[in-house]
């Protein structure tokens, strides 16, 4: 567990407090979230005229608080790669260590603000925060640790090979063990016990193949392949999604290019509808080399562009052609500014740490008000997951049980290049 460090570290600058301050703040103690309440607010006066006593009675009734506190308390372990260790006398991050650092930090803070605000509402939560230090051997050490092993729910270690060392340890209470941020198929563990909240690559192609399958009139898709091994899983998922929706009525016509040249797919495509091309490579080059010619073809075919849902983090990528190409996109990591909810958020989350949320605060707040909400209404709740859909600030969860790999959550959203920036299908 993270311990208070009374050391002064190395280097001096803001980072380096915001990690001394969550040493001294998620601290040896294993803070308890202490709920509060809130009076019930006055309800308007009668006209008619009660007894002196019922009056005084009715009075002590305004006063009880609206939410009663909870007589049990529920035990969440987080499990970060703060690397504290760093902060000795002698020791530095890295560059790599230091962006760990921070993302445990980050992630901390929107975990603990959504348990924060669920205790308002008269639920109870020991926190217990521990250093996993992005170290499998640590990992596996504190798998072993009766605190975390007696907790409820246990959250990370963040990493995959963190979650690999920890989940080789028997886990004989079966409790629920979160893989907050990796999108690493479930298959990589195949735990019965793990919950993989970032929907995995298998349902962006399954999500994929429906928005192909839902929209195609031509009963054609074209995929264009660099031909490295990496697109494999994608356009298996895909294949696999599209003949079991379209009950094998699409045809699948894949291309190798080479150089950008579309030319033997030339006789196959139609003026008169979409003509759909999925493209699952992430390599720049080739992405670039294929739009420019996709973008020459659309002179003279419609074209609609489904493509890898990595092209959303791709700077390179000009939105003006993307749209042009009437490309779409799958994504679960996606947050609406504009929305009244996320407003809220974001300002509590500067009056609380005074900076600004990251994606892992995000994040980490839907995570931390779905399975705190669960938790406050009893922990059999663990066991339904399927039961309780949720609809967060960066994504929506719905999850479905796999048999030897546990929870995974499959909701996966589709986003269009529209106004020059991406905008969700509804």
């Amino acid at each position: 567990m993270i311990s208070a460090q009374n050391h002064r570290p190395p280097l001096s600058g803001n980072k380096w407090l915001l990690l001394l301050v969550i040493a001294f703040l998620a601290g040896a103690c294993s803070p308890k979230i202490r709920p509060v309440s809130k009076p019930v607010p006055d309800t308007a006066t009668k006209t008619t005229q009660k007894p002196e006593k019922e009056n005084k009675d009715k009075d002590k009734e305004k006063a009880k608080p609206e939410n009663k506190v909870s007589d049990r308390f529920s035990t969440i372990a987080l499990i970060l790669p703060f690397g504290l260790d760093h902060l000795n006398p002698g020791a530095i991050y890295t560059a790599a260590g230091l962006k760990k650092a921070s993302l445990a930090l980050d992630y901390y803070r929107g975990f603990k603000l959504a348990l924060d605000s669920l205790t308002e509402q008269g639920a109870n939560y020991k926190l217990q925060v521990f250093d996993s230090k992005d170290e499998p051997a640590t990992s596996h050490s504190l798998a072993l640790n009766p605190q975390i092993r007696s907790s409820d729910l246990i959250v990370g270690p963040v990493f995959p090979d963190g979650i690999k060392s920890f989940i080789t340890v028997p886990n004989p209470a079966n409790k629920l063990v979160l893989s907050p941020l990796s999108p690493a198929s479930p298959l990589t563990f195949k735990n019965p016990n793990l919950v993989t909240i970032i929907p995995p690559l298998e349902y962006h192609a399954l999500r994929a193949a429906e928005f192909v399958t839902s929209k195609n009139k031509t009963k054609k898709v074209f995929i264009l392949t660099s031909g490295y091994s990496d697109e494999r899983d994608y356009i298996r998922y895909f294949k696999k999604g599209l003949d079991s929706l379209s009950k094998k009525k699409i045809k699948i016509i894949p291309l190798t290019v080479v150089r950008g040249d579309l030319k033997p797919i030339l006789a196959q495509l139609t003026k008169f509808d979409q003509n759909f091309f999925l493209i699952p490579s992430t390599k720049q080059a080739f992405i670039q080399v294929t739009l420019h010619s996709l973008d020459t073809l659309s002179r003279r075919f419609p074209v609609t562009v489904v493509g890898h849902p990595n092209w959303e983090k791709y700077a390179y990528l000009k939105a003006d052609l993307l749209q042009k190409l009437n490309t779409h996109i799958t994504s679960a990591d996606r947050v609406n500014y504009k929305a009244a909810t996320t407003i809220t958020f974001v300002r509590a989350y500067r009056k609380t740490y005074h900076s600004e949320p990251s994606d892992y605060a995000i994040k980490a707040f839907d995570e931390g008000l779905y399975f705190g909400q669960l938790l406050a209404d009893g922990t059999d709740n663990l066991k339904k997951l399927d039961d309780n859909e949720f609809t967060g600030l960066h994504n929506s969860f719905s999850f479905i049980k796999k048999n030897g790999q546990g929870w995974v959550n499959t909701h996966v959203n589709i986003l269009k290049y529209t106004n020059f920036e991406l905008k969700q299908v509804e």
